[in-house]
């Protein structure tokens, strides 16, 4: 790095290194498209450039004009290139931003936002001591959990691409890097970017479930193995260095995954599916622990000339090559070497392989059993590897026995043989078909489906009492409940072979009622995975988490929990499983049903009542928040989310879905994905203080505020969604929802119900992504204008409050600067051309009002937040965003002009392959790209 680089501002360094592998790629694409698609690409990129810095129609008009006299191929480089672009920019920023936190590791600064180190010093400022920090530090419960969304556009074989140019970007911008070293990475990198412009970044064909399990496994290998253990390094570092004392951490972090258990919806997700899943993941484990073995082989080479086993270890090296030694030690050298650890990991290492070996049969259709040289639970390997730290510790080893054997304890201690808590998701009404057909046998003279609600629970609540199962003739089930049935088979299979950690919970969609809970408790029953033993009492293998996701649900989820409390069965069972219960609260449902204010008002307001009803039933509580990548499906900075929560509802504890783009945009890179669970994790220390001290609730003007502008923009919303002629038909029409559905990037269909254009029969997912490819962003936004100048114009103060709100409530805070974010990537001249795509005489008009709404949000948020300018108080985040919008911005114009070309070929030739979709899916991928949070 040459002097006067390093003295500019961070801002210009990080645009000049974005400028200089532009000037890469532009080499490259020369090379392989010609100097007349580059100048072509350069015509657009400085056109859509200049048209951000002052609109001018006349501009617009000649670059839909170049665009449009491409033929096929050009327009393909042309998508190809831009994407290519915005994907190096942002492996140069995301490469930028740790280099710039390592600078503030290594030189001693306060860290950043959300650090440990900052974290802690705020802590201990506000007077928390040790003993404090300790008790808050045992509640820790962080867990996200991977989902297989259809957002992520991305290919595996393209995040693998993209690694290798981190790294090599990274040692390129090294500060002490030599002119001759940073010629070569420079060429290396040139090289890889002919590798990314030659690499297809649209899948061929759809993906199964089983190659969703694979791409959720493999942020495990390319950064959480790593990542994981670096976390808690990093905590611990940062304690010592803050309080100076030796305060325990125990391993909080667990992964969750919803691949290949989410069956809502989505019909490719089987029994056997759910079978492999498991096994996969269990698979993906035991290979990273044999590596962790092997590593710790050659590590732990201590003699026992030198040193002293404890009497524990040594006698569990007895025992263990008492049973495998001939088979391991054939050749006696190892022995004779008199290297007890090494003895002992080599037979780690082979009850590991053993395991694995029945892992890898069973997944190819063997019924085959964990021989007793195996491991036959995590917990089994874990008393191994604390036999060897405390025998390390025992002969003052303990720096060594707190290094790479630590962090395997913490790895295993994190992830277990399942890697992942697998969730099971279906919908309620799936139960309540299999319960009604299992009742028509039984008692043909009680109509489940026609009963109240009253009658249903207390039909359930005598049926689960009883100690047999009911007695039922599977021929006449319907297909769809034996496969509902034989679920819960997997499951308690699944517990037996895998471990008792292999589940998560079994989540109930559209959960309405509390006999919607007990109508799976039956099911469970009726596959034993809940029973009475020999005394009566019961046993309960199965934990159940209800899903609140419409505005209705969230309004009624005090009656519906405590009915369910109140029930005695529900309770006992309750009581033998750990007395707690997990609630889910959905972003995305309830955003798409009654808008973002409502929706996240409603979901404020239920949170508090969940906590406050389950205290009332002494029962613990935890929430998990089914939160999507954009804003208008709950997305946005972890840290700040965490943090505006209610006050006293997050206790040490916090779950939560990463789907699509998030997944690969946190955890691609190690280093990237110790920062983001790092910040996630301090965002729960700060929000979780309620536990050591009750935080008590905000104002009750603040209250009242955020009631009165929630009603408002629902009924805006709904104004809009709900009341205005031909909207979803202007939904269909002016983005490319329909072809979204072409786009192989997820396995489960993009409506609940096909054929069906209906609000309510299209996902959350397709109406979020189809908004933000048309550059609306409607859902993350609509209505809060008209309900903020409102609440200004009827309330004398109302401005001022509202004002006061954004600067001292962290909830509303976070709403308004999510809201920014989602602003400030729309484009209401884009989205302009984008309505044109629609031949109804009322888009216009659809149009118009959008756009007035959109300019009194911005408005509105700006005074309220008393900025000049969107995203103003976050230079960083707002030059991320606007760098990307000229890069954008052609990407949709292409997308207009082969949206028509698309539409109008299958209009004459319906069922023909149209020539311009495989164009038009690219286009698609790209945009969803370079947006970066689009579902």
């Amino acid at each position: 790095m040459t002097k006067t680089i390093t003295q500019e501002s961070e801002l210009d360094l990080l645009k000049h290194q974005i400028r200089e592998l532009g000037s890469l790629l532009g080499e490259v694409l020369k090379q392989q498209a010609g100097d007349q698609l580059y100048d072509i690409v350069e015509q657009l990129r400085i056109g859509y450039r200049d048209l951000r810095i002052e609109n001018n129609n006349i501009v617009r008009e000649n670059m839909m004009n170049v665009i449009a006299e491409l033929d096929s191929k050009s327009l393909e480089t042309v998508i190809r290139a831009f994407n290519a672009l915005y994907t190096l920019s942002n492996i140069v920023e995301e490469n930028f931003l740790y280099q710039q936190r390592e600078k503030k590791r290594t030189e001693g600064e306060i860290d950043w936002e959300g650090s440990f180190f900052q974290t802690l010093t705020e802590l201990k400022a506000d007077r928390i001591d040790e003993n404090e920090l300790q008790r808050l530090v045992k509640q820790l419960r962080y867990t996200p959990v991977f989902t297989a969304h259809p957002t992520e556009a991305r290919r595996r074989l393209l995040m693998e691409t993209q690694r290798r140019l981190f790294l090599t970007i990274n040692q390129m911008y090294q500060p002490e890097i030599g002119d001759y070293a940073r010629k070569q990475l420079k060429q290396k990198l040139k090289t890889q970017i002919q590798l990314l412009l030659r690499t297809n970044e649209v899948r061929p064909t759809k993906p199964a479930v089983e190659d969703e399990i694979k791409y959720g496994l493999s942020y495990f290998s390319a950064s959480l193995f790593k990542a994981i253990p670096a976390v808690y390094r990093n905590f611990e570092r940062s304690i010592e260095r803050v309080y100076n004392k030796n305060i325990t951490i125990p391993s909080f972090l667990r992964f969750g995954s919803w691949i290949g258990g989410d069956r809502d919806g989505n019909p490719f997700v089987t029994p056997e599916v759910t079978r492999k899943a498991v096994r996969m993941q269990m698979g993906e484990a035991l290979r990273e622990y044999i590596q962790r073995v092997q590593e710790l082989r050659h590590l732990l080479t201590q003699s026992a000339l030198f040193c002293k086993p404890t009497r524990a270890f040594s006698h569990s090296l007895e025992m263990d090559d008492r049973e495998v030694g001939d088979v391991v030690f054939h050749d006696k050298r190892t022995r004779e070497n008199n290297e007890p650890y090494r003895q002992k990991l080599y037979i780690m290492e082979y009850r590991l392989t053993k395991t694995l070996q029945i892992v890898e049969r069973r997944l190819n259709g063997e019924d085959c059993h964990i021989p007793s040289s195996g491991y036959s639970s995590t917990l089994d390997l874990l008393n191994d590897l604390y036999l060897i730290h405390d025998s390390l510790v025992s002969h003052q080893d303990e720096d060594i026995a707190n290094a790479e054997l630590k962090d395997f304890v913490r790895l295993v201690e994190s992830c277990g043989f399942g890697l992942f808590n697998l969730d099971i998701r279906q919908e309620s009404t799936v139960h309540s078909q299999a319960i009604h057909e299992l009742l028509q046998q039984v008692q043909p003279e009680t109509a489940y489906i026609n009963q109240t609600e009253q009658q249903k629970q207390a039909i359930l609540t005598e049926l689960i009492q009883q100690q047999q199962i009911l007695e039922i003739n599977t021929a006449s089930l319907s297909e769809e409940t034996l496969k509902t049935i034989e679920v819960f088979k997997v499951m308690k299979q699944m517990r037996e072979e895998c471990g008792t950690e292999t589940f998560g919970a079994y989540i109930i969609s559209m959960t309405h009622e509390a006999s919607h809970v007990l109508e799976v408790i039956l099911l469970a029953h009726q596959t034993e995975l809940i029973r009475k033993n020999e005394f009566g009492d019961y046993e309960c293998d199965i934990h159940t988490s209800p899903l609140f996701e419409t505005i209705e649900d969230l309004s009624h989820i005090d009656r519906v929990l405590t009915d369910l409390f109140d029930n005695p069965v529900y309770n006992k069972l309750l009581k033998v499983s750990g007395n707690k219960q997990e609630v889910m609260l959905g972003y995305s449902d309830s955003c798409k049903d009654g808008g973002i204010l409502s929706s996240q008002w409603s979901l404020y307001n239920a949170q508090q009542k969940v906590i406050k009803i389950a205290k009332q039933h002494d029962i613990e509580c935890y929430l998990f928040h089914g939160r999507g990548g954009t804003i208008g499906r709950g997305g946005g900075p972890t840290h700040e989310a965490i943090m505006s929560q209610p006050p006293d509802t997050v206790l040490g504890h916090i779950k939560f879905t990463e789907q699509g783009e998030v997944l690969s945009n946190k955890y691609s890179n190690i280093e990237t994905a110790i920062y983001e669970l790092g910040v996630g994790v301090t965002g729960l220390l700060k929000a979780s203080t309620g536990v050591i001290r009750q935080q008590g609730e905000y104002s009750d003007d603040y209250l009242g505020a955020m009631a009165a502008i929630s009603k408002a923009g629902e009924t805006s919303y709904r104004d809009l969604t709900d009341h205005t002629k031909g909207f979803l038909d202007f939904f269909y029409e002016i983005t490319p929802v329909q072809e979204i559905g072409q786009l192989n990037i997820g396995s489960r269909p993009s409506h609940r119900k096909t054929a069906d254009r209906s609000k309510s029969s299209i996902r959350a997912i397709p109406w979020v992504f189809g908004w933000a490819q048309a550059r609306y962003t409607l859902p993350a936004w609509y209505g809060i204008g008209t309900a903020l100048k409102t609440f200004m114009e009827t309330n004398p103060e109302g401005t001022k409050l509202l004002q006061e709100m954004y600067k001292k409530w962290p909830f509303f805070r976070a709403l308004l600067s999510n809201v920014q974010m989602a602003l400030f990537k729309a484009d209401m001249e884009t989205a302009k051309e984008y309505a044109q795509l629609s031949h109804d005489s009322a888009a216009t008009e659809i149009y118009n009002k959008i756009r007035q709404e959109y300019e009194q949000t911005c408005e509105k948020v700006l005074e309220v937040a008393q900025l000049q300018e969107l995203i103003q108080e976050r230079e960083m985040l707002r030059f991320s965003m606007s760098r990307r919008d000229p890069i954008i911005d052609p990407l949709n114009h292409v997308q207009i002009i082969l949206l028509q070309r698309h539409r109008s070929y299958i209009a004459e030739y319906p069922d023909t392959h149209s020539p311009s979709i495989e164009l038009l899916l690219r286009s698609i991928n790209a945009i969803a790209a370079g947006m970066r949070n689009t579902g």
